[in-house]
């Protein structure tokens, strides 16, 4: 398969000649009757769905180890949801396929209003199914995002005859942007509602939030249900009528070794999630500020993803600009596992409370630039099997995430440092090598 989808190296060639010439073009320009309304009608209405969706969940998330204590309840649970989501994001892609992306989008949201209400009544018998459960349904809820969001901005710039560097940038930008204000928003009302107790608060104020996380999931099921049925142009799609040939196709992006090359960019993209998650809150934030410090931690964090998505989105325009976006990113990564490595250790004091909130803002700036231009990137280079390419994204990124919950207990901050350095490194010299072979291929097809 190397080399051999020409339209979408063409399309990165495209987006680098324009760089420089054309801003990140608007959403909707040059209206074709209801076409591009339709396309960013449903832009907003998928990126307002997982904004109410996963600022419930990752609220919940960030509370397992303060909230399920019992025998480490909630660290096993995110582990064991980990494992799954790696396992089936194997088969999320022909899952996928078969079902539809919109479907997929509603059906994918009950594994986490499932997880939520276990949460409700907290136990070995309640969390384990449902973690198990969700890891099935994050893996094809997250092909379907990716699926979904690449066809209608693919749509949306031919419709309107856009460049699909920038208009793939433009929607990655927004659905990112509102997808990293649930850290900011989940946090905040995680912070109101248990603010009387301690160590995940009472009982009464717990039931309370996760009611509340239920109610906002219902909100976003009725959000999917709105989205317009796409139309993937399966023309020349395999039907998968045998196993082999469902994993032939699962595996096929691995044959091209621009996917080998970004591969361990994604799985770098999963570790320094987790370590926010797993490591950053209790090892950097709590030590300094306490339990009640990591929701004020975690909402800065959330804001500079934030800003970073959407910025990052409308500068998106082809590999160029992708690659200068990236290795900005990477940078800030670098100096901070270096400065925390070398030199960093608790200070009292108003610099002190004030080194963790800024070492969360540089680490959301990393996240919002993996996040958008790695899925912007896959939808340019792998437009022909979208859905396997992103399939291969979520199952390099979650197997990378539980690895990190499952290491974090049992080896030392340091050693964790110089793991995610070490990762950083490779990931980032991989991506770089990336951009030399597609620039390569681009220049011998003209």
């Amino acid at each position: 398969m190397e080399g051999a989808p020409a339209p979408a190296e063409l399309a990165v060639a495209r987006g680098d000649e324009e760089e420089g010439e054309e801003e990140a073009a608007p959403l909707v320009s040059g209206v074709r009757g209801g076409a591009a309304a339709s396309q960013t009608r449903d832009l907003h209405l998928m990126s307002s769905a997982f904004l109410f969706v996963f600022l419930a969940y990752h609220a919940a998330q960030n509370l397992q180890s303060t909230v399920n204590t019992d025998e480490n309840l909630g660290s096993v649970s995110l582990g064991l949801l980990y494992t799954s989501f790696t396992a089936f994001s194997v088969v999320g892609s022909p899952v996928v396929r078969r079902m539809g992306s919109k479907r997929a989008l509603v059906i994918g949201t009950s594994g986490y209003l499932l997880f939520i209400a276990a949460n409700l009544v907290p136990t070995w018998y309640t969390m384990v199914p449902a973690s198990l459960y969700l890891g099935f349904t994050a893996s094809i809820i997250w092909v379907g995002q990716g699926t979904y969001l690449t066809s209608a901005a693919l749509s949306h710039a031919r419709d309107n005859n856009l460049p699909e560097g920038p208009t793939l940038g433009s929607f990655n930008g927004e659905f990112w942007g509102m997808f990293a204000s649930t850290q900011v928003i989940g946090n905040l009302i995680s912070l109101a509602l248990l603010r009387n107790g301690q160590d995940g608060g009472s009982v009464t104020g717990k039931n309370l939030l996760f009611v509340v996380f239920l109610g906002c999931m219902i909100v976003g099921i009725v959000l999917m249900c709105l989205l317009s049925k796409r139309d993937e142009k399966r023309n020349n799609a395999p039907t998968h009528s045998s196993f082999g040939a469902m994993m032939k196709y699962i595996v096929a992006p691995l044959k091209d070794r621009r996917m080998i090359l970004i591969v361990p960019l994604i799985a770098y993209s999963g570790l320094q999630q987790a370590f926010v998650w797993a490591v950053f809150t209790k090892s950097i934030v709590t030590p300094v500020l306490g339990i009640s410090g990591v929701g004020g931690a975690m909402a800065i964090y959330g804001a500079a993803d934030v800003v970073c998505s959407l910025v990052a989105g409308r500068l998106t325009s082809g590999l160029h600009s992708a690659t200068s976006i990236v290795s900005v990113g990477a940078i800030l990564q670098a100096v901070v596992l270096f400065w925390l490595l070398l030199f960093y250790s608790p200070m009292g004091g108003l610099l002190g409370a004030a080194i963790p909130l800024f070492i969360g803002a540089l680490w959301g700036v990393g996240d919002g630039v993996l996040n958008t231009q790695l899925s912007a990137l896959l939808g340019l280079l792998f437009e022909d099997v979208k859905e396997a390419a992103f399939a291969q994204l979520k199952v390099w990124q979650s197997g990378a995430i539980a690895v990190i919950f499952f290491l974090s207990p049992n080896i030392t901050l340091q050693a964790m440092l110089i793991l995610m350095a070490i990762a950083l490194i490779i990931s980032f010299g991989s991506f770089l090598l990336l951009t030399l072979v597609v620039e390569k291929s681009s220049t011998a097809r003209s």
